[in-house]
């Protein structure tokens, strides 16, 4: 969501400067600069799969890293961080009014994902909201697509469009076998890295995308 069809101000990496004392990791300097590098890079996974990584799979720092992460982020959140990218409710209302179901999946849990969604007002918005969860894996794994297009009961994975601003969502929608996988430049990765990781189009944003899955 956040990059793709939200822009929440770059309050992800204000949320991890939190995360990062919270579980011994830098705070400034050269070390701080690497891991934060590291967070851009990982932007679309699960949030404590980068975690876990970043503290060598120390169990107990990881999730102390996460819940200090979900605090700042959601108090962001909750004071107004977040708005929705130009565009993109009127680009998923005008898909589902065409016939085309709309699954939002993200890389942060099910209750951050859920107050994106009470920020915004977009209750009804879309089909389906997926999150990470403990039976389905976040990106860059094919989980929560391949749960969308089960749920919504869709007949063949290649009639599944996949849009996101990371290069986590392109190689998820790509080892779901998905027949469209676009990038959009509104978020966190450029269009060389999108098409590094097998985007089948690189567009400007979210209407765009709409656009080329409703031909």
């Amino acid at each position: 969501m956040a990059g793709t069809t939200v822009a929440d101000g770059g309050s992800v990496l204000a949320a991890f400067d939190a995360a990062a004392a919270a579980a011994g990791l830098p705070t400034d300097g050269p070390s701080h600069d690497e891991v934060r590098q590291y967070v851009v890079d990982t932007m679309g996974q699960s949030k404590i799969t980068v975690f876990r990584h970043l503290v060598d799979g120390d169990e107990a720092r990881a999730q102390a890293a996460n819940a200090a992460f979900e605090k700042a982020y959601d108090a962001q959140i909750a004071d107004g961080g977040a708005t929705p990218i130009d565009g993109a409710a009127q680009s998923i209302s005008q898909l589902r009014d065409s016939g085309i179901k709309v699954a939002l999946t993200t890389g942060f849990s099910a209750n951050t994902q859920k107050l994106l969604i009470d920020s915004l007002g977009w209750h009804d918005l879309a089909d389906l909201v997926i999150a990470p969860s403990d039976t389905l894996r976040g990106r860059p794994f094919p989980d929560m697509i391949l749960s969308a297009l089960i749920t919504l009961r869709i007949d063949d994975v290649r009639q599944v469009a996949v849009v996101g601003d990371t290069a986590n969502d392109i190689t998820s929608g790509v080892r779901a076998g998905a027949g469209i996988v676009a990038g959009v430049l509104t978020g966190a990765h450029d269009e060389d890295t999108l098409r590094a990781a097998g985007a089948t189009d690189v567009v400007a944003d979210i209407g765009a995308a709409a656009a080329l899955f409703g031909n």
